[in-house]
């Protein structure tokens, strides 16, 4: 049971990391282009206007109505029309490190906690029948509450989740076969 814990906690830490860099290292581009708009847009200011503008336009909006939304914006919050108009930075949809790193933790935690409830609770010699089979119900459930909680078909998105998660159970298996481990 300790192994067990010891994993979870070692699994959970993991994705905390690799969460907290990855989206680090998004955090760290987004400051990035967001020095590099500010330099532009303080040492060619009309070629940003015409910039925004043209996004504008794109968009839908005719020119001359465009130009006076990019003139109002700009007069307004020059950066952060171009953040958002432009490279697609908003304060809302920035990128959070310690937030992602956290909220990866806490999901590794849950998802792990069911198949160890299953270890604890299994006879020990269908123990791998249970893991695999409670594994894809699990996956299941969890597709389905994503899908509940984002407005998206529910079986569709349970079988999405399930496949896929299947699919890197019985890859994750044969590979350890291959190399005559069990992980």
């Amino acid at each position: 049971m300790t192994t067990a814990i010891a994993g979870l906690v070692a699994g959970a830490m993991s994705m905390a990391a690799g969460e907290f860099v990855s989206v680090y290292s998004q955090a760290d581009t987004e400051k990035a282009d967001l020095a590099r708009e500010r330099d532009e847009l303080k040492n060619s200011p009309e070629a940003e206007h015409r910039e925004l503008t043209a996004i504008y336009v794109r968009r839908g909006l005719d020119h001359r109505l465009a130009d006076q939304v990019a003139t109002q914006l700009m007069a307004h919050d020059a950066l952060g029309a171009h953040a958002r108009d432009e490279l697609g930075i908003s304060e809302t949809l920035s990128a959070r490190p310690l937030q992602a790193a956290m909220a990866s933790a806490g999901s590794f935690a849950v998802g792990a906690a069911m198949p160890l409830a299953v270890v604890l609770l299994a006879p020990e010699q269908s123990l791998l029948y249970w893991i695999v089979a409670t594994a894809i119900v699990f996956l299941a459930l969890l597709g389905a509450a994503a899908a509940a909680v984002g407005g998206t078909p529910l079986f569709k998105s349970a079988l999405r989740v399930a496949f896929w998660g299947s699919f890197a159970m019985a890859v994750t298996a044969g590979v350890g076969a291959m190399f005559g481990t069990a992980v």
